[in-house]
């Protein structure tokens, strides 16, 4: 009886101190930091957190055994931008994956803390991110979405996909913050093709998720015949909320990436962002291991999607040309 009780309380001990070790070994292993824009209980944040592990992997890296990951969600809220670079850099990680939003401000904060950006819509060049795509320098590289010609080509590229579906486009509503940098090369690029096509562009300028109906009933009240959705990471970062006034004007619409066709826009063209964030993961991973930013070179994108939510056609009564069709890459039904 006594041998069974010291046995007993053996086994005990031994499986507490190897949970201790555990524990000690996850707590001190090196960290890896992320900061996303949108908020964590939802697809799209999981989805970006498991390709990036994927990426990661790729470099032989395994979360729990090699590092933790230790990750941030802004919730559209960039007034936290700060705070939340404050509390992940405080953290000493061995380098930080970020999106555009927050690169200021680590540099600002922690200017000898490694950045991978994981997509940037606009030339991180002329951002003064890098010297050179070849040759970035400094403590930051990643990728870019726009690739050649960048977004103001990516724009053109959708509006004329967009016209073979939608031919009788009169007045296109642009829906997006009016200093954005990405929203000031769309509205560039939509301007120009509308100047050569003959139809009108109105923008509709937001500041806070709180404007999104007002700038949607005053497109309405101005009779578009259409809206564009704004590449801008705040709107990105308020899907849902875009979606739900999207789908209560009727009216076509249509944006960039991948998941606003997937969500319910009409159209969307632009680079697969899954392939961003892996090259961003693999990115980390190879500066984990010693590799410094400034040597690594800016990646351009190499795959686009185009996406056409045949659901949405119907329920707007839009025939969708079937050589458009043919183009797609994806079509939601």
């Amino acid at each position: 009886m006594r041998r069974r009780l010291f046995l007993g309380i053996a086994a005990t001990v031994v499986a507490a101190c190897a949970r201790s070790a555990y524990g000690q070994s996850k707590a001190t292993l090196p960290m890896i930091g992320l900061l996303i824009h949108i908020k964590e209980d939802t697809d799209l944040a999981r989805q970006r957190v498991t390709v990036l592990r994927q990426g990661l992997a790729d470099e032989g890296l395994s979360e729990g055994t090699h590092y933790s990951l230790v990750k941030r969600f802004l919730e559209g809220d960039y007034s936290r931008i700060d705070n939340l670079v404050q509390e992940l850099g405080s953290l000493k990680p061995r380098v930080l994956v970020i999106g555009t939003m927050g690169i200021g401000a680590t540099r600002k904060l922690y200017p000898e803390l490694p950045i991978v950006f994981t997509g940037v819509a606009a030339d991180p060049i002329a951002l003064g991110l890098a010297q050179s795509y070849v040759h970035p320098g400094g403590m930051i590289t990643g990728n870019v979405m726009n690739a050649v010609g960048g977004e103001e080509t990516m724009a053109q590229k959708r509006l004329g996909l967009f016209r073979e579906i939608v031919p009788n486009l009169k007045r296109l509503g642009v829906i997006g913050p009016a200093g954005g940098p990405v929203m000031l090369k769309e509205k560039e690029a939509l301007r120009k093709v509308a100047d050569q096509a003959g139809f009108q562009v109105l923008l509709y300028d937001i500041k806070t998720p709180d404007d999104l109906e007002r700038v949607f009933a005053a497109g309405l009240s101005d009779q578009v015949d259409a809206f564009y959705i704004s590449g801008e990471p705040l709107l990105f970062a308020h899907m849902a909320q875009v979606m739900a006034f999207v789908t209560a004007t009727r009216k076509p619409t249509f944006g960039p990436y991948p998941e606003w066709g997937r969500a319910g826009l009409l159209m969307s063209y632009s680079t697969d962002t899954m392939e961003g964030w892996r090259n961003a993961g693999a990115y980390a991973g190879k500066i984990f291991k010693g590799a410094k930013p400034g040597d690594l070179p800016i990646l351009q994108a190499s795959k686009f999607l185009f996406v056409i939510n045949q659901r949405t056609a119907r329920s707007l009564g839009i025939a969708v040309p079937p050589a458009i069709l043919a183009l797609a890459d994806e079509v939601v039904e």
